[in-house]
């Protein structure tokens, strides 16, 4: 592993940006802290059930309690310690209380023991989830931002595809209590060293400048303080309250799908094992389209780039009045997937682009704050939906007409021109 004390100003001694390390590091970051706890630990839960004795809503309830009680308002906290001591001390604290619980978890008996440690897997996933590594990636990158966090954003939809298949092997192989002592360990082992001697809050750290420019770059939008007013000038601007209103919408709709989605197949005739393959399909185009949106955003306005992925999300969604037709289900799980690229990875861009970096952690942790009641009450509201009407097409509606506010939303957001922002001179080559 390279260390930050022997790399010259490029950051390596191959003429590699450092900053391409520190993607790596989000990268592992959001596999395991996001990729694993949310894709994957839901492969547990028939084994809470089977073995513990838990009813279905009690082995949502941990997670549900988390992130109602401590996760919301833990988010700010994150965000105001990521602003003023940077994200990588929060990343380590965080890997901790992730790895630590999982361990814990295998030797539970109690219902309230599961609850306690999934409050601090929430608090976990909070300081060392989506918030510290979109902050990271935004110091780091400028003229690249969408292209690195298109990479790191990577992580998360490969931990999606993966976690589920690794988790059911490690439990067949092992039981469920090892499985979870394993995933904890892997994680402390993996994460920590990569926070603690790869991972630096900021290019400055080491005397390098963002993208790699030289000192005498000419500063983008960001540095020249567009909006670098502060959190309580930024709440209120109408930019705020569209990107906020704009992701709760739409991820909301995708939560809602994706939590549905194999019960809904079932329902239209589908084995199991059928539904999981349009599951896995879904998540293997989401690979394609975070990979891609990066590259749009980083050569068109990035709110713009961001308006038309969520477009194209919310007209997919009426295919899934044809699911019953295997070819409609396949371009529904290939389309939503694809355009669910832009589902996370483009609210920190637009919000830097909107506001600058200086409260980018705290802004960032009230945007999350506030889809994270968004992603919770719809698929809830879904199941309320299914059971009074005893059929998804009333929701389906529902998110289709939100996902679609949702892009108009972030059309309307008010941010730089493309052209506003210079080109940074003297980037180290890739």
């Amino acid at each position: 592993m390279i260390k930050p004390a022997q790399v010259h100003r490029t950051g390596s001694h191959t003429g590699i940006f450092y900053g391409w390390w520190i993607v790596a590091a989000a990268f592992l970051n959001l596999f395991f802290t996001t990729g694993v706890i949310y894709y994957g630990f839901p492969v547990f839960y028939p084994a809470f059930v089977a073995s513990l004795g838990f009813t279905r809503a009690q082995v949502t309830q941990g997670f549900l309690l988390g992130a109602l009680v401590v996760g919301l308002p833990f988010g700010l906290f994150a965000g105001t310690l990521i602003d003023r001591v940077g994200a990588r001390s929060v990343i380590l604290y965080g890997i901790g209380l992730i790895g630590l619980p999982l361990l814990l978890m295998g030797k539970m008996t109690h219902f309230w023991q599961y609850e306690l440690l999934c409050i601090a897997e929430v608090v976990g996933y909070t300081l060392a989830g989506p918030i510290a590594n979109q902050v990271l990636i935004a110091q780091w990158f400028r003229a690249r931002r969408g292209q690195a966090m298109g990479y790191a954003y990577l992580g998360l939809g490969l931990g999606g595809v993966l976690s589920p298949l690794l988790a059911n092997f490690l439990i067949r192989s092992f039981g469920w209590r090892a499985a979870l002592e394993i995933a904890g360990t892997v994680i402390l082992t993996v994460l920590f060293p990569v926070g603690f001697w790869m991972t630096r809050s900021t290019p400055a750290e080491m005397g390098l400048q963002p993208d790699g420019a030289n000192a005498a770059f000419t500063k983008t939008s960001d540095e020249l303080g567009v909006a670098d007013g502060g959190v309580s000038a930024a709440i209120r601007t109408s930019n705020f309250w569209l990107i906020l209103g704009g992701a709760t919408l739409v991820l909301s709709s995708v939560n809602a799908v994706i939590q549905h989605f194999i019960l809904f197949l079932k329902d239209q005739g589908y084995p199991i094992q059928t539904a999981s393959h349009f599951l896995s399909a879904l998540l293997l185009s989401s690979l394609g389209g975070r990979v891609l949106v990066g590259y749009i955003a980083d050569r068109f306005r990035k709110k713009n780039t961001m308006a038309l992925f969520y477009l194209v999300l919310g007209a997919s969604i009426p295919l899934l009045y044809l699911a019953h037709q295997p070819v409609a289900a396949f371009a529904f799980a290939v389309t939503f997937g694809f355009s669910m690229g832009a589902d996370y990875m483009l609210i920190p861009l637009v919000t830097a682009d909107c506001f600058g970096l200086a409260s980018l952690g705290k802004l960032l942790a009230l945007i999350i704050m506030g889809y994270t009641i968004g992603q919770w009450v719809a698929p809830w509201a879904a199941g309320k939906i299914f059971d009074t009407y005893h059929s998804y097409g009333f929701a389906w509606a529902i998110f289709t007409g939100a996902a679609l506010l949702g892009a108009a939303a972030i059309y309307a957001v008010s941010a730089p021109s493309k052209t506003s922002t210079v080109s940074v001179a003297g980037s180290a080559t890739e």
